[in-house]
């Protein structure tokens, strides 16, 4: 206290906490800014970092002799810095293509009834578990173990088994289980681990078109089918210094079969697939009336499909530019930069197109538009220039609407999620882009064939020729031996789960528990009404194949229970008071 003027008490002005606060934070500011001017920095640009000291240091030696032998060591330092480099670029890229798991688990679950999510989710998880051990016993042998040398990463002498060798090879026979032939290597580990995420992708897609109503038993063999053998062997003929990657040099067609991330070799492959398996599965119980007409059936989140279809956006940056197997690359930036192009003028045009065919732009095929533009780019990002991209991409978005429309109202084909139509059409059109708008800007000597790759806008029509054959293949391949194989299995096992099962939902049937415990739905009795055709809707569904039809009812004992639930605590809360 303070006595004044005559015994007048006066308190002292205190500071708020606030203000205290703020003063502190002005101090503390100012005493950063004098630091900052009185400090010397460091290597702050990084311009005397990782030079010639660090290089005696890893070394031990106190100076580098003037020799060949002095020479021989600076440049082997560099070169395993470079291979360091794109080994780090492979394994993050690798990274992001894994977490395409999360958005195609969010995607097919989205587009697809409620009583079926838990379904879709152990189908996602299992495709990767699954498909991930087949591949690691016998496909990557199969698929790689022939491809050596891969300079980006090291050479990867060990995987240096195709069969028959030279131009006409047709299988790997090093890598099995990751051991045989020296495997155990790092390079191939690198390798490994970035294309066993593409692998998965594949296994991924067919996923969509078997929705609802595959066997838990039948979704497994088909992932074993894909990881060991379907996948693996035409990966080889293309990306494993097979057949096709060499037509060439054996029929003069170009540089052969050029696929730079896979529209052909992951995404055709996992729609021909897919298809193969629709068919041999047929529809959904009420997908179709007794005239062929299809009725739409609507997926239950569209928060799910939005949220996954960025997340395998995100993934695609992985999945283009980690191609390149290497960050030493610097065609990645092109790469990158034509997969966004593409894949966000595939959603413009699939939102114009349902919005000039029913008034209304439709959610979930904007997002299959967006993929599809994706998918379409994966072959040829890295050879061609952005208007191509923008080209490309906008052809993608159309394509995904019609072969929508198509598999629905004309082959009657069953694709609750679109797989085929995106994965399957898409990555036909992405292997074929490549042999009209490649602007032989890059791919020096691919294949083993000296230039760089032109298409037919270009001046090299046979180019074109090398992607249509590779176009065949894929397909006959693919759906041949899918369909041959089902064809069989299915007459030894549960492929398809039985109606009552169907009707009711795979979740608890399959797996023992359902996705939304709390709010379950259920079907009315009997079918779905009939869905007005394309040409006559008026607004798009869920899945962008007419209106939306009411198909579930709230269970008359689930509204009971809630009822009696209120009054309890309506009771408990009176007598509380």
């Amino acid at each position: 206290m303070a006595i004044r003027n005559g015994g007048a008490i006066k308190r002292p002005t205190r500071l708020s906490k606030a203000k205290l606060l703020l003063v502190l934070t002005i101090l503390t500011f100012f005493a950063l800014v004098v630091m900052g001017r009185l400090a010397h920095p460091g290597d702050a640009a990084g311009t005397g970092t990782g030079g010639l000291r660090d290089f005696l240091g890893a070394t031990g030696s106190g100076s580098v002799p003037v020799s060949q032998v002095g020479l021989n060591r600076l440049a082997s330092e560099a070169g395993h810095a470079r291979v360091a480099i794109n080994f780090t670029w492979l394994l993050y890229t690798a990274s992001l293509v894994l977490f395409m798991q999360a958005g195609f688990a969010l995607l097919t679950t989205g587009l697809t009834r409620a009583k079926n999510a838990g379904h879709m989710m152990m189908l996602n998880f299992a495709a990767f578990v699954i498909a991930f051990i087949a591949y690691y016993a016998v496909g990557f042998a199969f698929h790689f173990g022939g491809v050596a040398p891969v300079a980006n990463l090291g050479g990867t002498a060990s995987l240096n088994g195709l069969h028959p060798g030279g131009l006409w090879g047709l299988i790997g026979s090093k890598g099995f289980f990751l051991q045989s032939g020296g495997t155990y290597d790092a390079g191939a580990m690198a390798l490994f681990l970035f294309e066993v995420v593409f692998m998965e992708t594949a296994g991924y897609i067919i996923i969509g078109a078997i929705a609802e109503r595959i066997s838990f038993a039948g979704l497994i063999a088909a992932e074993l089918a894909m990881g060991a053998l379907i996948y693996p062997v035409f990966g080889n003929w293309v990306w494993g210094g097979g057949w096709l990657a060499h037509l060439g040099q054996s029929l003069h067609l170009g540089h052969g079969a050029v696929d730079f991330a896979g529209s052909g070799v992951v995404h055709a492959t996992g729609g021909f697939a897919a298809l193969a398996l629709a068919i041999l599965l047929g529809p959904r119980i009420g997908k179709f009336n007794r005239d062929g007409t299809p009725n739409a059936m609507p997926g239950h989140d569209l928060t799910y499909v939005v949220v996954g279809t960025f997340i395998l956006l995100f993934g695609w940056m992985g999945f283009n530019p980690g191609s390149t197997l290497g960050a030493t690359d610097l065609r990645i930036a092109v790469v990158a930069v034509n997969t966004v192009l593409a894949a966000c003028f595939g959603a413009a045009t699939a939102m114009a197109w349902t919005n000039w065919k029913w008034g209304k732009p439709d959610i979930s095929m904007a997002c299959n538009g967006m993929l599809a533009g994706c998918v379409a780019i994966t072959a040829p990002c890295a050879f061609v220039a952005p208007w191509a991209a923008v080209v490309i991409g906008s052809v993608a978005g159309v394509i995904v609407c019609y072969g929508v429309w198509f598999f629905d109202h004309v082959a009657r084909i069953d694709d609750p999620c679109g797989a085929i139509s995106v994965h399957g059409l898409c990555g036909v059109w992405g292997v074929i882009a490549v042999g009209l708008f490649a602007d032989g800007t890059y791919g020096a000597g691919w294949n083993g064939v000296q230039g760089t790759v032109r298409g037919l806008l270009y001046g090299d029509a046979t180019q074109l020729g090398a992607q249509m054959v590779s176009v065949v293949v894929n397909f006959v391949w693919v759906f041949g031996v899918t369909y041959g194989l089902f064809s069989l299995i299915r007459r030894r096992m549960t492929f398809r789960v039985p109606a009552d099962v169907e009707l009711e939902g795979l979740d608890r049937p399959e797996f023992g528990a359902v996705a939304y415990p709390e709010f379950v739905l259920a079907p009315t009795a009997g079918l779905p009404a009939r869905a007005p055709s394309a040409e006559s809707a008026t607004a798009p569904s869920s899945d962008g194949h007419g209106a939306q039809p009411n198909l579930f009812d709230i269970r008359q004992e689930l509204v009971e229970e809630t009822a009696r639930r209120v009054l309890e605590l309506v009771r408990t809360g009176d007598e509380g008071t």
